[in-house]
């Protein structure tokens, strides 16, 4: 059935083809410093959060970019048109470059199992699991969420220090779905953690970022 404009999400995906050769695999800071220059309400914008960036598997501190790789953000409805004029940018991250294609919108439908690659609730020096389900569940009970916790691999950042994990949320029901893409999970949207996606296997939780 066709989104309706009173059920269509508060926040859309703006997906952008990019260009550039190669990039660090921790890049996480040098990324979101180089979207807020190029785009400054970013930081300010209620929810708004940059995505993973998707890089070929591999040991090299560098990554060739995929034709597949994609710049994705999920910004305010009403700062997809602002967003969308990243298309033609150079964004500067350290001495690599990569050049912004043209955008995509897409929006946020309801799943009944999410998974975000990397969620960060704080950032002590030792991850302690445990502690980290219980935060995610507080975060989930403050939302009014029910659901299916499923913690995947230990991640970690060199780039900006950020350590958590990657997160599995199932048995969603249709509010709670819209709820946690809208909302995230933990902290530093900014940094592509907390930033849920669909996903149809709990297979890919164990999955390194």
């Amino acid at each position: 059935m066709q989104e309706t404009r009173e059920t269509q999400a508060t926040m859309v995906d703006i997906g952008f083809t990019v260009d550039g050769g190669a990039l660090p695999r921790e890049h996480r800071l040098a990324l979101a410093d180089a979207l807020e220059s190029a785009l400054p309400w970013l930081s300010a914008a209620r929810g708004a959060a940059v995505h993973q960036l998707k890089l070929p598997a591999g040991g090299a501190a560098d990554s060739p970019l995929s034709r597949r790789t994609r710049l994705r953000l999920r910004v305010p409805r009403e700062h997809a048109a602002q967003a969308a004029r990243l298309q033609g940018c150079e964004l500067h991250l350290g001495t690599h470059r990569l050049r912004v294609g043209a955008p995509e919108q897409r929006e946020l439908l309801p799943h009944g199992t999410l998974y975000a690659h990397f969620v960060s609730i704080d950032d002590p020096s030792d991850v302690d699991e445990a502690a980290f389900l219980a935060a995610v569940q507080s975060e989930l009970a403050a939302l009014g969420v029910a659901c299916r916790t499923i913690c995947g691999r230990a991640q970690h950042d060199g780039s900006c220090g950020v350590r958590g994990f990657s997160l599995m949320l199932d048995g969603l029901s249709r509010e709670g779905s819209m709820r946690i893409l809208e909302a995230g999970l933990g902290r530093h949207r900014r940094l592509g953690c907390g930033v849920f996606v669909p996903h149809r296997s709990a297979s890919a939780v164990g999955a390194p970022a």
